[in-house]
């Protein structure tokens, strides 16, 4: 398949995205400056951090002359619309590994029928497989039973030690610009590129959307493989999960609309919504000090 070996010909990206000064008096109050970093911007089909550690991704996989590409997630994965997304702009087949064997045979999701309709191919596990798809064994058993044994492989999430440099590249926008850049996190991917990107002085904070407590450990050992060595000032804001992956309680609801109807700016529900109310609570909790520039870095859109 002829395929163009530079990627960004073809998918266009638009970095650096920019940043959107917010005006809110729940930060005002406590003397601290509030910043959209509109990484939702940086592509209209691979927005925000799916772009950062996708087209990394993507230009080892066609350089290598991959024929196929595979991934994981669950059934509302946004990285798993990105890749299938991604996979039809570069005419690239993508094969989706979608954890929950229940769901095969059922209607499938709005999101999952988004991957079906810009060409993936999925393939259901049970979730007692899935979890186990780290061992080499049990990733082999899996690419072979989706057909998939030659492709590319990227990781859920799209988080491995490639993709950080492309966060890191965020980082790098973000020199100068902010004290404390705050961002979601799901696999902790982005938060460890991000704070190897920054420059001195300058603080990285992650706001976990799962529960679990493991994400500290998962950033030191991505930026080893990344990098060698752990890299940057950052912390965890744990407490924000709202329950779980996903759930949008009426409270959280009622904040993204609100915050969407104060500032016009789109809120994504599962990663954004969970970040803006943690920045909100912690401002408002005396977490940053007056003078603190606050840089919030919004991943995806809804």
């Amino acid at each position: 398949m002829n395929r163009p070996v530079n990627i960004d010909v073809l998918l266009q990206p638009r970095p650096p995205s920019p940043l959107q000064e917010i005006r809110d008096e729940r930060f005002e109050r406590h003397g601290v400056r509030l910043v959209l970093k509109r990484d939702d911007l940086v592509h209209p089909e691979l927005p925000g951090n799916k772009w950062r550690k996708l087209a990394p991704n993507l230009r080892v996989a066609v350089a290598d002359g991959a024929d196929e590409l595979v991934t994981f997630g669950g059934a509302y994965s946004n990285h798993l619309r990105a890749t299938a997304a991604a996979g039809r702009l570069l005419g690239l087949p993508t094969v989706g590994v979608v954890r929950g064997e229940e769901l095969a045979g059922r209607e499938l999701n709005p999101s999952l029928a988004r991957c079906t309709a810009d060409g993936m191919r999925l393939h259901f596990v049970p979730r007692s497989v899935y979890r186990r798809k780290g061992e080499p064994e049990v990733l082999a058993r899996l690419l072979a039973g989706a057909g998939a044994e030659g492709a590319y492989v990227v990781p859920e999430g799209g988080s491995n030690a490639v993709a950080l440099g492309g966060c890191a590249e965020l980082g790098q926008e973000l020199r100068g610009e902010a004290d404390v850049v705050a961002v979601a996190c799901g696999t902790g991917g982005t938060l460890a590129g991000l704070a190897a990107g920054l420059g001195p002085g300058q603080r990285a904070l992650g706001v976990p959307v799962v529960a679990g407590g493991f994400l500290g450990a998962e950033i030191r050992s991505f930026q080893t493989a990344a990098f060698g060595a752990p890299l940057g000032n950052w912390e965890l804001a744990e407490g924000f999960e709202w329950g779980g992956y996903a759930r949008v309680p009426a409270e959280l609801e009622a904040f993204a609309a609100d915050f969407e109807d104060r500032h016009g700016v789109p809120v994504e529900r599962v990663y954004v919504a969970k970040l803006l109310y943690a920045l909100t609570a912690l401002t408002e909790a005396g977490r940053f000090r007056p003078g603190t520039a606050l840089a919030a870095v919004v991943t995806g859109r809804p």
